[in-house]
């Protein structure tokens, strides 16, 4: 028996809501769920940690320098950085593409107009009739894919794992530049001091040649001598030219990192009126495991770990068949049409194309796990490497110290000497030399310990926190 037509719309407009409602409930996000993978770390460090000294946290340490013109510079940096500025410009990429992402589970509608003129030209024998008509049309269109295997879902998922991952990334930018000034500037200033230490050597270099040319005139010293004499005070005439160049050199590394003026910078630094800023020892009671939360390039990659497990998911969804709402309606010349119903697309045959999909996806999460382990491994050798290099300088630092004081007073012992005629002024400038030669020393020692102290800030996460970073970035 054939149901009446009334009776055939009623069933309609029960049946499709009805199908609709099951369809979205029915509905699963397909693909792996992502837990955070355990990578083998050692317990603890093996390199000794710093002690014997005050610490201090590792979020605003460089205030501890005590030094106004590094803080200045670290200022100017974080102010006019490129690198950071492409870091901000990737987190807003990474937000635009969580809004597409978004947007392609939202219903869309489009609504448009259209005006047409036709015509009819009827001919019989000397007559002609022509008959015309014309008018605007306007139509609307709807359409709502339903994301019931999630595919929709794992890409937005991976999309705000990148967000916190550039997030990440910008944390990390601004670490490693206020490392790169920082460094930049303790080699400034321990170059000038080395340059005003090979001044002092050459001016005592100089004096001795001379006095070797007189003693020479005199007969009483070979001519070999004194051609010695003169080579050594032009060695280190040339040792402090190539110093004064370094100290320049640094100047346009700090005033490319800046962005300052070189004219502005050089009296920001004012030559020659510095000293070698030494901070408090950083406090690294933490473990190695802890780098994983607190370093942000480990941190990033493990976001990126997170969206693609995501993005397998994505790519299994397009496995199984899709459903899409569409409707349409227009009007024109006293008619109105519309049409609306649901479509299913269901993959029998592709060639392959969708399993290949899944096959490269789960690649590259393979791939970036590999880059993960990679990160960590390389964020404990930074660590270990920095803690051995600052053990080294720290417990040289009291010989050389010692060795500095040593030479020091043994020049003024002989100084004294001279003054009562004991020992001759070639003796007196020889001590002198050795003197400033274990000053040179002693300086470029605690300029290298300053430095291992910088790495270290780095290589540990700087002032870093989780979450900090992402505030006002995710949505």
């Amino acid at each position: 028996m054939t149901s009446p037509p009334s009776a055939s719309r009623n069933f309609r407009s029960l049946c499709w809501p009805a199908l609709l409602a099951t369809a979205v409930l029915a509905g699963c996000t397909v693909g792996p769920d992502y837990r955070r993978p355990q990578v083998g770390m050692p317990a603890a460090w093996v390199a000794p940690v710093p002690h014997g000294a005050t610490v201090s946290a590792l979020g605003g340490w460089w205030r501890r320098f005590d030094d106004p013109v590094m803080l200045t510079l670290q200022d100017q940096a974080e102010a006019s950085s490129p690198t950071l500025d492409q870091a901000v410009a990737r987190i807003l990429q990474a937000r635009a593409t969580l809004d597409t992402n978004r947007a392609q589970g939202a219903p869309t509608a489009n609504v448009g107009a259209s005006y047409t003129e036709s015509g009819q030209r009827s001919s019989s024998g000397t007559q002609s009739v022509q008959f015309s008509s014309g008018g605007f049309q306007p139509s609307a269109d709807a359409s709502w894919t339903l994301d019931l295997f999630g595919k929709i879902r794992r890409n937005s998922e991976a999309a705000r794992a990148r967000i916190e991952a550039r997030g990440d990334d910008l944390a990390n930018a601004r670490i490693a530049l206020a490392a790169e000034v920082a460094d930049h500037y303790v080699q400034y200033r321990g170059c000038e001091q080395l340059a005003d230490l090979y001044d002092q050597q050459a001016k005592s270099q100089n004096e001795t040649a001379r006095l070797t040319r007189i003693t020479e005139r005199a007969g009483f010293t070979s001519p070999a001598d004194a051609e010695l004499t003169d080579a050594s005070a032009a060695t280190v005439r040339a040792s402090y030219t190539d110093q004064r160049a370094q100290c320049d050199l640094l100047v346009k590394s700090l005033t490319s990192l800046t962005g300052s003026p070189e004219a502005k910078l050089r009296a920001t630094l004012a030559p020659g009126t510095g000293h070698l800023p030494m901070p408090t020892i950083l406090n690294v009671a933490t473990l190695p495991a802890d780098l994983v939360r607190q370093r942000p390039d480990i941190a990033a990659s493990e976001r990126e770990l997170a969206a693609s497990s995501a993005e397998i998911g994505a790519a299994t969804a397009d496995l199984y068949p899709s459903l899409s709402l569409s409707g349409s309606i227009s009007a024109g010349g006293g008619l109105t049409q519309w049409s609306f119903g649901p479509s299913v697309s269901l993959p029998i045959l592709d060639g392959g194309k969708a399993r290949a999909g899944v096959r490269s996806a789960r690649a590259a999460y393979k791939l970036q796990f590999a880059t993960y382990r990679e990160s960590v491994r390389a964020g404990i050798l930074e660590v270990e490497q920095a803690l051995v290099r600052l053990q080294s300088t720290r417990a040289r630092d009291a010989d050389l110290a010692r060795s500095a004081r040593g030479y020091a007073a043994s020049f003024a012992a002989i100084d004294r000497q001279r003054q009562v005629g004991s020992v001759s002024m070639i003796e007196r400038e020889s001590a002198r030399r050795n003197a400033l030669e274990a000053q040179r020393t002693l300086v470029d020692l605690r300029q290298t310990q300053v430095r291992a102290l910088i790495a270290l800030y780095k290589a540990l996460g700087g002032g870093w926190e989780a979450g900090v970073i992402s505030i006002g970035i995710l949505k």
